[in-house]
């Protein structure tokens, strides 16, 4: 990461090139520009995000998230999932934690 730059290296969509360049830090820059303030609910996300980032090296799919969610919320993680990232989990959520953009998935 340059240290000129408060963001690391982007693709022309908005993922992070290289995701060991993630931090909380970029996480709150990349919320921020797409107008999401962020709270517990998501770092809760975004922490298993990263955490089945670093045990598998792919993306975690939305059913695992919505999964995890449903430990919380029996039954309404896939409202919360999207009441959460409500422009969807690949543009938002995969973006604010620092994934690369999934292959074959839409951005919607």
């Amino acid at each position: 990461m340059d240290p000129t730059n408060a963001l690391p290296t982007l693709d022309a969509e908005g993922y992070l090139i290289e995701p060991s360049e993630w931090n909380e830090g970029v996480a709150e820059e990349l919320a921020r520009g797409l107008d999401i303030a962020l709270n517990d609910d998501h770092w809760y996300v975004i922490r298993f995000m990263r955490e089945y980032f670093e045990e598998h090296q792919i993306c975690a799919d939305a059913r695992h998230v919505i999964k995890h969610l449903d430990k919380c919320y029996p039954g309404e993680g896939h409202k919360r999932l999207f009441e959460m990232f409500p422009y969807g989990y690949v543009a938002q959520a995969c973006k604010i934690a620092g994934m690369k953009r999934p292959r074959g998935w839409s951005t919607g």
